[in-house]
């Protein structure tokens, strides 16, 4: 009787704070109408609304943000100017807030922070950013943006292990985001068919700006309409990134025979994914999945199959350049390429050559090497001096005067189109080998819970996460894919998902065994 009468009274108390909150919203909106603009008072509810399930469901705020990101650049591209700075910062903010949620709550909780394969390493690459800005002189706002772009989507991983989500929930926003996938695929093919019409449509091509700062610099379509395709991510590179990553979680899933997932349904996924990837025409993108793919097939899996069509596949290849009459080292990029000569030439001396004297890529990997790391070998120049998306923010010009270098791509762009180098340049030796170790450190554990795991979930999830990380990996050696929420976020959401799972594996290890001396 008791527990009926507590949970009448839970129930009143619940409804009571539905109508206080109702009521409050409707008065707010009303007289948010009368002395701001709609679209403002819209964006204040939105806010207040998501405010309040990250405290409550912290885990919805998370699938909201991972189904958010790929249409991201699309919504903005229809965002009035009055909110777009809000809008622009909302999913970054929503990490921060999340962050801090879910440390108050282990906080508050009496829980231990548990160790992680990038607990410690990241805590010393923080020092290592704070003691490079003290030597450098750094300005401290430069300095906090600059920190806050090497780790912002690191703390998604922390958030991910602090909020410890069950085993159903991980499967649940992997199956959906592979439904997310299979849409962005199925548009990306639209593109390729429709051409233009659909290009011009979802192409974010607006700058914006706030102040002195750009918010956004708009996607410039150097390429023929539907030759390389986007979907809602607003680049080639990025639909291809993001589809690569969650195909080779799909090849994880195809290996485990026991798992509970319909392969009719990965089948799917492949036949949508795999043709868009191709689409996108980012041989970034292609070279990823390659290598995630061979290794997972014959590294871990020790795959017959895939070796014997590796070898064939590099025969039929070599066949085709004897009678092509394509010469791979005179190959250029230009708009038009065929799919053929755009795979081959990535390996042409004309393409390093130009790259080199045109200040691309290769110019940038050399003289950082030769130039910036000797005259800042073991701290660097600091957060946001050097090669990211900082030093293009601030058009930070110091390293590159100081060591009498052009100005990043091109002369112009401020970033190297080369993650790993920027952030050697911005933080030495000491900073890099911290930063190599925490995802080395990772990867290592993903196979690790792979091959000690009996749940063939499990295994799924962290050896196509393993091969996932070989894919970021090599992006972020050809771009700045590290600080791109559209993979960034995933890459390190899915590391959390591993520990996780990783814990609980061996938590149940440590049951049964006790149950064994019982």
């Amino acid at each position: 009787m008791i527990n009926l009468h507590q949970a009448y009274l839970r129930s009143e108390g619940q409804s009571n704070f539905i109508f206080f909150v109702s009521t409050a919203t409707l008065v707010f909106a009303v007289l948010g109408i009368v002395f701001l603009s709609p679209m403002t008072v819209f964006a204040i509810l939105v806010g207040t609304l998501v405010v309040i399930m990250t405290i409550v469901r912290p885990l919805w705020s998370l699938a909201l943000l991972a189904f958010l990101l790929p249409f991201e650049p699309f919504l903005l591209k229809w965002t009035p100017d009055e909110i777009f700075l809000y809008a622009r910062l909302f999913s970054e903010v929503l990490i921060y807030f999340l962050f801090a949620v879910t440390v108050v709550r282990a906080v508050m909780r009496g829980e231990k922070l548990m160790s992680t394969p990038i607990g410690f390493p990241f805590f010393l690459f923080l020092i290592t950013l704070v003691a490079s800005s003290v030597i450098n002189f750094v300005d401290p706002f430069v300095v906090a943006v600059g920190v806050r772009q090497l780790i912002r989507f690191i703390l998604v991983f922390f958030i991910v292990v602090l909020l410890k989500p069950s085993r159903g929930y991980i499967r649940k926003l992997t199956v959906a985001l592979f439904v997310l996938v299979s849409l962005q695929a199925t548009l990306g093919i639209g593109q390729a068919i429709i051409g233009e019409p659909l290009d011009a449509l979802l192409l974010p091509s607006e700058v914006r700006s706030y102040g002195e700062f750009t918010l956004q610099q708009g996607a410039v379509q150097f390429w023929d309409s539907g030759s390389r395709v986007f979907g809602t991510l607003g680049r080639y590179d990025r639909l291809g990134t993001f589809i690569a990553f969650f195909l080779l979680i799909g090849v994880g899933f195809l290996y485990e025979k026991g798992i509970r997932l319909h392969r009719r349904e990965l089948w799917f996924l492949f036949a949508l994914g795999l043709p868009a990837l191709v689409l996108t025409f980012s041989r970034s993108s292609w070279f990823g999945f390659l290598l995630g793919f061979l290794f997972l097939a014959l590294f871990v899996k020790r795959d017959k199959r895939v070796l014997w069509g590796s070898l064939i596949a590099t025969a039929v290849l070599g066949m085709y350049l004897a009678y092509s009459g394509i010469v791979v080292s005179r190959l250029i990029d230009v708009p038009d390429q065929p799919l053929a000569e755009r795979f081959f030439e990535a390996f042409s001396y004309e393409r390093w050559r130009g790259e080199y004297y045109g200040l691309g890529r290769l110019f940038w990997i050399v003289q950082t090497v030769t130039t910036v790391l000797p005259a800042s070998p073991l701290l660097g120049w600091g957060p946001g001096q050097y090669g990211g998306g900082v030093a293009l923010l601030f058009h930070n010009t110091r390293v590159y005067d100081e060591l009498q270098l052009p100005y990043g791509v091109y002369g112009t762009e401020g970033y190297i189109d080369n993650n790993w180098f920027s952030i050697l340049g911005e933080t030495g030796l000491i900073g890099f080998s911290f930063f190599l170790w925490m995802y080395i450190g990772l990867f290592l554990y993903a196979i690790k819970v792979g091959r000690r795991s009996d749940d063939p979930f499990v295994r799924a999830i962290s050896f196509g996460f393993a091969g996932a990380m070989i894919a970021v990996a090599l992006n972020s050696f050809l771009a700045t894919f590290f600080e791109v929420r559209s993979l960034a976020v995933y890459l390190w959401m899915y590391g959390g998902f591993v520990v996780v799972l990783g814990i609980e594996t061996d938590r149940k290890k440590l049951i049964d065994a006790t149950d064994v001396l019982v």
